[in-house]
């Protein structure tokens, strides 16, 4: 998943473990495993020293050495039983056909879960910065809002006193000089801005002074 990769190395020496197959002595089949579990266990060994994760950006820490039969496994195990811990220690994993299949399926669970938790944690952050960004605009609006109540008020303040101290007398003026134009009538402004109701969005409210209260006698 995501362009992961996993080192396989098949590359074990199987040559013993043939020649203990063929053998017809018990002695000499004997002697033929024992070099054959000294071989997986060298190859275990030098695979661990070439470090071959570190050549891959996203790869595991470690190496799948492949053995192509259960036999090959069992055979060594058999003359050294440290060879699972020594993989272990080695970051050398031993596998054969039917646990190569299962590991990798593990290894891939594994990373498709990490992508997940990895996405949820990426849509948790931009929920919260989205969050903290809509509250910061709704206390711009709610200025914006303030701003034009305060202008429409003094608007029609403008036109109160206009028409109340102003245009009386510019009208006489006009009837002195027998002017035909009339004065354009102003009317207040009824329009008033939305509030904005979302607690969400609404701006954190002002705290208010203390009050001193009396103590009963």
């Amino acid at each position: 998943p995501g362009g992961k990769q996993v080192i396989v190395d098949a590359k074990v020496p199987l040559a013993a473990y043939l020649d203990a197959i063929e053998a017809t002595d018990p002695g000499e089949r004997d002697a033929r495993l024992a070099d054959h579990a000294r071989h997986v266990r060298d190859h275990v060994q030098k695979l661990s020293e070439k470090q071959y994760w570190a050549q891959f950006v996203d790869s595991p820490e470690m190496v799948i050495m492949f053995l192509p039969d259960e036999g090959f496994f069992r055979a060594a195990w058999e003359h050294d039983r440290d060879l699972v811990e020594l993989g272990i220690r080695s970051r050398v994993h031993i596998a054969s056909p039917t646990t190569l299949i299962v590991l990798l399926q593990a290894i891939a669970h594994g990373w498709q879960q990490e992508k997940i938790a990895e996405d949820a944690r990426t849509v948790h952050a931009l929920g919260r910065e989205l969050f903290e960004r809509l509250t910061v605009t709704g206390a711009h609006l709610a200025k914006v809002g303030s701003s034009l109540e305060r202008a429409v008020g003094s608007y029609n303040e403008a036109v109160g006193s206009l028409e109340r101290r102003v245009l009386p007398t510019a009208r006489k003026l006009g009837e002195a000089s027998l002017s035909e134009k009339e004065l354009a009538v102003l009317e207040t402004l009824v329009t008033t801005a939305t509030p904005i109701r979302a607690p969400e969005l609404a701006p954190p409210a002002a705290s208010s002074p203390a009050k001193a209260v009396a103590a009963p006698p």
